[in-house]
This record gives C-alpha cells, sequence and structure tokens, in this order.
C-alpha cells in the first residue's frame, strides 16, 4: 500500500480565539498561518507526492494552495475528512462549554461522546478511516506501492485516524497531539498500519518515502528490535 502524510491545516483565523469553529464558513488561515502554508513547499521538497486528498473546508484549501501551485496537483475534496460536525457546539466560545457536562465526556470518554444535532467521535473516527484507507488503495492501485500522498484535515480527524493506525482506542486520542500545519506519516500494509511520524513540525522528511522498490508491496511484518541496522 501506499504511504499517506496527515497534514493538518496550518494556523488559522480560529486557532487560538477561543471560539470552537468546527464547520463555520469563512474560517481561512492567519498570517502566520500562510507563513505555515508556504514553508510546506520547502518542507515537502525531497517527497515525490503522487496525490493530494483534502477535507473542502476554507483553511485547508489555503492550506495546500502553494503546495499544489509547486506541484501542479489539483487535490481531491474529500468531505469525509472533514472537521467534526460540533452540531450546537458550534461558533461557541471554549470558556462556556468547560462547564458542560459532556466536556468531561469528551476528555475522558470521547468515544462516547455525541455532540448536540452534531455527531459522535466514533462515527468521525470511521468515516476519517474508511476514507483514508479507500483513497490510499485507489492511490495504491494508481501510481503502486512506493506512492506518497498527502491529505490535509482537523486536528480530530487525524487524531482519530492515527489512534487507529496505532491499535489504540479511542479513548485514547486525547492523549495524542497534532499541531496546526503538523504532518504526521502512516503507512498501511495488508495486514497493519505502520506510524513513521506524528506531530512533526519541521524536521527532515525524506526518511518517510519507501525504500523499496516502487513496485514491490511492503511488508507487513515488523522489525524484530525494533530497528534496522545493526
Amino acid at each position: 500500500m501506499a504511504t499517506v502524510i496527515l497534514l493538518r491545516h496550518a494556523r488559522s483565523t480560529a486557532n487560538g480565539s477561543g471560539v470552537l469553529a468546527g464547520r463555520s464558513l469563512g474560517v481561512g488561515l492567519d498570517e502566520r498561518g500562510q507563513a505555515q502554508a508556504a514553508a510546506l513547499v520547502g518542507r515537502l521538497k525531497d517527497i515525490p507526492v503522487s496525490a493530494v486528498v483534502s477535507s473542502p473546508l476554507q483553511r485547508c484549501e489555503e492550506t495546500l494552495a502553494p503546495l499544489l501551485a509547486d506541484r501542479a496537483l489539483e487535490a481531491v475534496a474529500e468531505p469525509d475528512v472533514s472537521e467534526v460536525d460540533y452540531g450546537a457546539w458550534t461558533g461557541k466560545a471554549l470558556k462556556d462549554l468547560f462547564n458542560e457536562p459532556l466536556w468531561a465526556v469528551v476528555q475522558q470518554h470521547p468515544s462516547a461522546a455525541v455532540f448536540p444535532e452534531g455527531e459522535g467521535l466514533a462515527h468521525v473516527q470511521a468515516r476519517a478511516v474508511a476514507a483514508v484507507r479507500a483513497h490510499d488503495a485507489r492511490i495504491t492501485a494508481e501510481h503502486g506501492p512506493g506512492a506518497v500522498w498527502v491529505l490535509c484535515s482537523h486536528g480530530d480527524v487525524i487524531k482519530a485516524v492515527l489512534a487507529d493506525a496505532l491499535g489504540v482506542h479511542l479513548d485514547g486520542f486525547q492523549r495524542i497531539v497534532v499541531d496546526p500545519c503538523s504532518i504526521s506519516v502512516v503507512q498501511y500494509t495488508q495486514t497493519r498500519p505502520f506510524v513513521l511520524r506524528v506531530n512533526d513540525n519541521g524536521g527532515d522528511l525524506a526518511g518517510v518515502v519507501p525504500q523499496a522498490p516502487p513496485q514491490e508491496e511492503p511488508s507487513s511484518d515488523a522489525t524484530v528490535g525494533g530497528a534496522t541496522g545493526s
């Protein structure tokens, strides 16, 4: 199977505002986020990106714009990796949500959390993981098992995908940190995923490119001893 770079959108005008933006329209990148998006071109310069998939929300589109222009690529919009539908919580100040009984559930038992007039986090994980795996299979079929592709999404969505890849119950996904414009990397195989990066904020990414011959399927076996070499 291919290798997916899970990219959280760059810093938006809602990040740090104390408001739960959710799927609100008109939320783009702030000045820092625009700089982060521009820097992605350099961060990924050694990565042969075969395809790009994105949440349809504006902040993801703006994050990808410099990279797509540089690579002459187009992103496939995928609603199933869009932001959580927070329902009635959308647009509310976080300080007003802290005292809601559901807040503790979201923090301690997220698999049981269902947002009023919105969706549950278990559903978010199910739709997002299914979409990632479907696109990974499609891109592998089109470009071969050595392909690397980018998926741009949102913090809680990427955390849910990573929890699945790590074999961690959704109730543990709040232990995973995914910063704005951070990169996490997963390589799927026939029997298990391998998590190559989590919350990378600027390191050398050349090592995530599969070293196997381009048409050779990556092995599902983990390396005994936890590392390659002596």
